[in-house]
C-alpha cells in the first residue's frame, strides 16, 4: 500500500510553562520548573500540596462568560491550544473563521484525554451531596464531563466535519491520538487532522486519588525540585495540567497551500505490558515493543534517532524500566543520542502529556535545541553514566529524528517518531 506522507503544519499549547508555544519552548530551554503550591483549591490537608498549574489563565479572556460555563477546564485548554495550532497552520484567521480553500469535510479532529471533566464531576457530586437528596444537577453536567467533548467542541468551533473522536488510554492517550491521526491521513480518510490532548485534574479528586495510590511526590518543602526523573531521591510524579495541539497534514496538501512544515510524522508504535494494573514491566518489555514497532512503521533504524523525549515521570518504579528498554532498542547507539524528560519541568499532564512532549520534539527538531532534564542532584547509579540525560542545561545539536514515549496505567505503551523534512 502506498501510504501518504504526513507533516506537522501547526502547533499550539497552554501548559505550566507557557500559554503559547513560544513561551513554552523558551522556558523549556531555560530549564524552568512549573511546580508551585496549589492555588486552585485549598490543599493544606492533602499529602501533596503542590502541582504544575497553568499560570495566569482566565477563561473569560478566551470565551464569553456564558460560553465558558459550558466547558470543563480540560475543554477550555483544548480550545485554546487548538486555536493557536489552527491559526498557525493558516487554517483559520484571528477571528476563528476558517479559510475557504480548505475542504472542511476532509479536516478531522482526534483529541485525547485520560480523565476528561473530572473537575466538573467532582463539583456536581459534591453539590448534590451537600443538599437534601433532591437532584439539582446542571444540565451541562454530562456534556462538560465526557472525555470526547473537547474533540466535539473543536470541530464545532471551526466546522471541521472529518473524522472526529477521542482516544482514552491513560497517560498514553495523546500519542494514540497522533498515531490514529497519522494513519487516517496516510490511508486517505482525511487531508488534515487537528490532534492533541488536554487534562485538568488539579482538584481534590485528582490530587486525593493519586495520593491514595502513593503516586505523587510529597516534597512539599521544595515543589520546584520535586519532579526529578533519574534522581535517587525521586518519590513520585508531579501533577500538571494543560493542552498541546498539532495540525497533521498530508504532505502534498500542505505544499499546495504553502504551509510552513515543522517536521514529518513518520511512525507510531503501540503495545501492552500485560503485566500489572499500574506498574510497568520491570524489564521494559512493553516499551521495547512499542519503540521497535514505531521504528518499523517509520522505516528507519534505531541508529537514526538523535533525541528521545522519555515518559520519565519521576517515579521509583517507572523510570528504570523505560531506560532499560531504550538501551535494549538502541544498543551502543544509546551513547550518541540525547535523552531528556521534560516532565521534570512541566509535571505530568496525564492524558495530555504526550501532546506537549510531542510538541517539544517538533520544536527541538525545528530549532536544533534539546530541552534538559532538571532537578537531578544525585543520578541513579543503575543508569549507565555514559548515557546523556541532558542534565540541567539545554544542548544544541542537529536533530533529524526525535522519538517520544508515553506509557499509561493499564500497561498502555505508545511511541511516536518525528523527522526533519528535507
Amino acid at each position: 500500500m502506498n501510504l501518504r506522507r504526513v507533516v506537522v503544519t501547526g502547533i499550539g499549547t497552554i501548559n505550566p510553562l507557557g500559554n503559547n508555544t513560544a513561551e513554552y519552548f523558551e522556558n523549556l530551554e531555560k530549564g524552568v520548573s512549573g511546580a508551585a503550591t496549589i492555588t486552585l483549591f485549598d490543599a493544606s490537608k492533602f499529602k501533596t500540596q503542590f502541582a504544575c498549574e497553568v499560570k495566569g489563565f482566565d477563561p473569560n479572556q478566551h470565551f464569553d462568560r456564558k460560553e465558558a460555563r459550558k466547558y470543563d477546564r480540560f475543554t477550555q485548554f483544548a480550545l485554546v491550544a487548538a486555536k493557536e495550532a489552527v491559526q498557525d497552520a493558516g487554517l483559520a484567521d484571528g477571528e476563528n473563521n476558517t479559510v475557504d480553500s480548505v475542504d472542511k469535510d476532509r479536516v478531522g479532529v482526534v483529541w485525547a484525554s485520560g480523565i476528561g471533566g473530572i473537575g466538573t464531576f467532582f463539583d456536581e457530586v459534591v453539590y448534590y451531596a451537600k443538599g437534601d437528596g433532591t437532584p439539582k444537577y446542571n444540565p451541562f453536567f454530562i456534556p462538560k464531563m465526557i472525555a470526547d467533548i473537547a474533540a466535539g467542541h473543536i470541530s464545532m468551533k471551526y466546522g471541521f466535519r472529518g473524522p472526529n473522536y477521542c482516544t482514552v488510554s491513560a497517560c498514553s492517550s495523546s500519542n494514540h491520538a497522533f498515531i490514529d491521526a497519522l494513519n487516517l491521513i496516510r490511508w486517505g480518510k482525511a487531508d488534515v487532522i487537528v490532534s492533541g490532548g488536554s487534562e485538568a485534574a488539579i482538584n481534590p479528586a485528582g490530587i486525593g486519588g493519586f495520593n491514595a495510590m502513593q503516586a505523587l511526590s510529597t516534597r512539599n518543602d521544595d515543589p520546584a525540585t520535586a519532579s526529578r526523573p533519574y534522581d535517587t531521591g525521586r518519590d513520585g510524579f508531579v501533577m500538571g495540567e494543560g493542552a498541546g495541539a498539532l495540525v497533521l497534514e498530508e504532505y502534498e496538501h500542505a505544499k499546495a497551500r504553502g504551509a510552513k512544515i515543522y517536521a514529518e510524522v513518520v511512525g507510531g508504535g503501540m503495545s501492552a505490558d500485560a503485566y500489572h494494573l499500574t506498574a510497568p514491566d520491570p524489564e521494559g518489555a512493553g516499551a521495547v515493543l512499542a519503540m521497535r514497532e514505531a521504528l518499523k512503521d517509520a522505516g528507519i533504524t534505531a541508529q537514526e534517532i538523535d533525541y528521545i523525549n522519555t515518559h520519565g515521570t519521576s517515579t521509583p518504579a517507572g523510570d528504570l524500566p523505560e531506560m532499560k528498554g531504550i538501551v535494549s532498542v538502541l544498543g551502543d547507539h544509546v551513547y550518541d543520542v540525547n535523552i531528556s524528560s521534560t516532565k521534570s519541568m512541566t509535571g505530568h499532564l496525564l492524558g495530555g502529556a504526550a501532546a506537549i512532549e510531542a510538541l517539544a520534539c517538533v520544536m527541538a527538531i525545528d530549532k536544533g535545541i534539546v530541552p534538559p532534564t532538571i532537578n537531578v542532584s544525585e543520578r541513579d547509579p543503575q543508569i549507565d553514566p555514559k548515557i546523556n540525560l541532558t542534565l540541567g542545561k539545554a544542548q544544541r545539536r542537529e536533530i533529524n529524528c526525535a522519538l517520544s514515549n508515553t506509557f499509561g496505567f493499564g500497561g498502555h505503551n505508545s511511541t511516536v517518531i518525528f523527522k526533519k523534512v528535507r
